[in-house]
């Protein structure tokens, strides 16, 4: 007893630990994810030629609007090489996705098979130096621009599941949200140092501007390669590096002891997932979850420019303000849920008033959004930040509810999911192509009111749908001859305190059968 008491005396380390430095990388490496997905949407529009130049003066003339109108029409022949219309410039930002989604659902069974450190880094390889290779192949043909752009698509499709099975590993239950939400923060993190800089070399960089935006994230991404090389491992147990005290801790407390490591080697329950109605929710939350992601990600430089009037520096940097607000709402509500549950609020409930939140209030502040115009930018910029900051609640809801119900199979349901999920980024930017033809203010309120209607259905499938405890088909049970009456008593009650609380008990699952 006596070393029972001084071993739980013991800190276990934390900011410097493995799993805050696995957290730390991660994060970099999501920026890094979505600095090479998204960059083409702020290229694009210095790349290619407005139709408006091919006609005449745009016919906007909205008092305190014309300045910024006129220096776009005395641009330059030079300043835009290519001469894509709406519809195709739509198709090349969603050709992404089409490789994107093909490599959702292989990512999580392969990050499982063969481990998440190798599976992304080779993903990651991939992507980046497709990206370096955009500026030769768009001076060639767009059509091998989008060939490279589904090759990216491919290699970041990996990514996310990958996260999700590496951190279900190494995120401890009380520590899962903040972990998680840290680590998922790099997305914002990489809309906001994407879109900012990407506007500033489209004016100011290296090989002809534009060209600059692919080789500066191509080659960060590549420098990037080298530290997830040789400082992240696929589980604690694989960490050369990692204390004892960190080690137990974590296996202990997620139920991983290394007495289980064979457990991912039992049957995928295949039927179990088709037949599970909490993860059917959870795939038609993240459909109208990433339609607006997406929709905003690819659309909003151009909208910033269609409506709003902001030449390219200034598009850069207000196109990169929402994601500002969105990386602090994304960590402030990791922190405020884990607290929360701590305290005891059950997990379920916390899940869906955060997922509630993520989709009315968006929805709400993009539709008021969609009736100012240029000479209210002020109020329209301020409405745009706060409707993208508030999706981060989703961040607590369905994004880390696959971890909630199935914690064993966390990247392949993420990678099921966000297969069904990458829907959107094909059909979002190609809906806002052909929607939006002339840049006007009446095409993206329709635009916006599209957005709002999606995100009502995400709202009611999740609110109805979802759970918050770890499905009765995701546990293994694990015989041992001399399993009492008593013992599975325990054990049950262990999971329903993780159902309540997303904590386990003092003793692994193994420990008490043993006992």
């Amino acid at each position: 007893m006596a070393d029972e008491e001084k071993v739980e005396t013991v800190k276990v380390p934390t900011f410097t630990s493995c799993r805050y430095i696995l957290a730390y990388v991660g994060i970099v490496g999501v920026l890094c994810t979505y600095a090479i997905r998204i960059n083409l949407s702020v290229a694009i529009v210095c790349m290619v030629k407005p139709p408006e130049l091919n006609i005449s003066l745009p016919n906007t003339t909205e008092a305190g609007c014309d300045f910024n109108t006129e220096r776009d029409a005395n641009a330059t022949q030079q300043e835009y090489e290519f001469e894509w219309s709406r519809p195709l410039q739509g198709a090349v930002l969603s050709s992404l996705f089409y490789g994107y989604i093909l490599t959702q659902f292989p990512g999580g069974w392969l990050a499982r098979r063969f481990g998440a450190k190798r599976v992304l880094g080779t993903g990651m390889m991939i992507g980046a130096v497709s990206t370096l290779l955009i500026p030769v192949a768009a001076r060639t043909h767009v059509y091998i621009v989008i060939a490279l752009r589904v090759l990216v698509g491919l290699g970041t499709g990996v990514v996310f599941p990958s996260f999700h099975h590496i951190l279900s590993t190494w995120a401890p239950p009380l520590e899962r949200t903040k972990l998680i939400a840290f680590t998922y923060s790099g997305t914002m993190l990489g809309n906001v140092v994407t879109l900012f800089l990407s506007g500033f070399l489209c004016k100011f960089g290296f090989a002809g501007g534009w060209p600059s935006i692919f080789y500066v994230f191509g080659g960060s991404t590549v420098i990037w390669l080298v530290f997830w090389a040789f400082l992240v491992y696929d589980s604690p147990a694989d960490h050369p590096r990692i204390s004892e005290v960190e080690r137990s801790f974590i296996e202990q407390s997620t139920g991983r002891d290394q007495d289980q490591e064979g457990d991912d080697n039992h049957p995928i329950p295949w039927l179990s997932f088709v037949k599970s109605i909490p993860l059917w929710s959870i795939c038609v939350t993240h459909i109208a979850s990433n339609w607006g992601n997406y929709l905003l990600l690819t659309g909003l430089p151009t909208y910033m420019k269609d409506v709003l009037k902001f030449d390219m520096k200034e598009n850069g940097l207000f196109s990169a303000l929402p994601y500002i607000g969105m990386f602090f709402m994304a960590n402030l509500v990791g922190e405020l849920v884990d607290l929360v549950r701590e305290k005891g609020v059950r997990t379920m409930v916390v899940r869906k008033v955060c997922q509630t939140a993520a989709f009315c209030l968006p929805g709400l502040f993009l539709i008021i959004t969609g009736f100012l115009d240029c000479t209210q930018r002020p109020l329209a910029v301020a409405l745009v930040v706060i409707a993208v900051s508030c999706t981060a609640f989703g961040r607590a809801g369905y994004v880390i509810n696959h971890v909630d119900i199935a914690p064993r199979y966390a990247g392949l349901l993420f990678g099921i999911t966000n297969t069904v999920g990458t829907i959107p980024g094909m059909l979002a930017p190609l809906t806002m192509g052909y929607v939006v033809r002339h840049g006007k203010r009446e095409e993206w309120q329709a635009v916006f009111y599209i957005c709002a209607g999606i995100f009502s259905v995400g709202a009611l499938a999740f609110g109805c749908f979802s759970k918050g405890e770890e499905q009765e088909w995701a546990k293994v049970h694990r015989h041992h001859p001399e399993m009492t009456e008593k013992s599975k008593e325990e054990i049950e009650r262990l999971h329903r305190t993780d159902s309540a609380t997303g904590l386990r008990g003092n003793k692994s699952y193994v420990e008490m059968i043993a006992t």
